[in-house]
């Protein structure tokens, strides 16, 4: 039976603590701040200079080239989105991870041509 409250008292302490207050009610287990006033779960803005970086990069990829677009200050769904026309534009595959498009290949001169069609301030970066 020792056993038993042992693994009860463990389980609740990996809840990370205070869960419920009778001044504010829930709790976050993350910030502990009342659920009302949570910060830790809020999308941050992306921040930087305002010039979007295009590079090439083929490090760790099997010698396969892969054009690199960092610096574009728009959030996580604009980003996914403008990682699409991309992607469609040069009619190759990709993704977009930690704020970063990457497009299969070779394709500055494309991807910097349509990023300025756009409105973005585009450097080349990495030579």
């Amino acid at each position: 039976m020792g056993n038993i409250l042992k693994a009860k008292a463990s389980g609740l302490a990996a809840l990370g603590g205070l869960v419920y207050s009778t001044d504010s009610g829930r709790m976050c287990p993350d910030c502990r701040q009342p659920v009302a006033q949570c910060t830790c779960k809020q999308p941050v803005a992306p921040t930087g200079d305002g010039i979007v970086r295009v590079s090439r990069e083929t490090k760790g990829r099997g010698g396969k080239a892969v054009t690199l677009v960092k610096g574009v200050l728009v959030d996580a769904a604009a980003l996914a989105e403008l990682g699409k026309q991309l992607k469609a534009a040069c009619g190759t595959g990709g993704t977009v991870k930690d704020g970063v498009i990457e497009v299969q290949g070779d394709h500055i001169e494309r991807v910097m041509q349509i990023l300025t069609t756009q409105g973005h301030k585009v450097k080349r970066a990495g030579g």
